[in-house]
């Protein structure tokens, strides 16, 4: 390998890339949630989407043991919902939630929501793909996208 993983990061960078939070729920019926930017539409027929969790993640056992998640996409005004999910310890304190279909947690005042029964999970390198079968969406706004580019936040206009 001719490269680090730190310019491996960097170049990666340079693809800007939407942010969600996918949600679920464990056994117990205790919420759980990170930001994630690895998400992206795999399958129309039949409706599949993927995201990718690093395995050293503090939420993998819970979306291991999921039968649903839910994929959250962020508007640009939810960067503080975005930075929570990431990495504060209360992650849930204040949020409003509704659920759908699978009864998963579902953020409100997003963009747009997918609600997905799990599908498949692959073991990749240092994290795990998972796959969900999307089973219900909603578009709660029309507002613009939270963007991830150069290691920062961005924000894009749309006319």
């Amino acid at each position: 390998m001719a490269f680090n993983s730190d310019e491996f990061r960097k170049v990666l960078g340079n693809f800007a890339t939407g942010v969600t939070v996918v949600t679920t729920r464990d056994k117990s019926g205790i919420p759980h949630g990170l930001t994630a930017n690895s998400f992206s539409s795999v399958s129309l027929e039949p409706p599949l989407v993927l995201f990718c969790i690093d395995k050293r993640s503090n939420c993998l056992p819970a979306f291991n043991e999921a039968d649903a998640f839910a994929i959250n996409v962020l508007t640009d005004g939810q960067k503080d919902i975005s930075d929570r999910f990431a990495f504060a310890e209360e992650r849930w304190e204040g949020v409003k939630t509704f659920s759908m279909k699978t009864g998963v947690p579902i953020l409100e005042g997003c963009l747009a929501n997918l609600d997905c029964s799990m599908h498949a999970q692959y073991d990749a390198g240092d994290h795990v793909i998972i796959v969900g079968k999307v089973e219900e969406t909603l578009i709660q706004s029309e507002g613009d996208p939270l963007l991830y580019f150069r290691g920062k936040y961005r924000g894009v206009h749309i006319e």
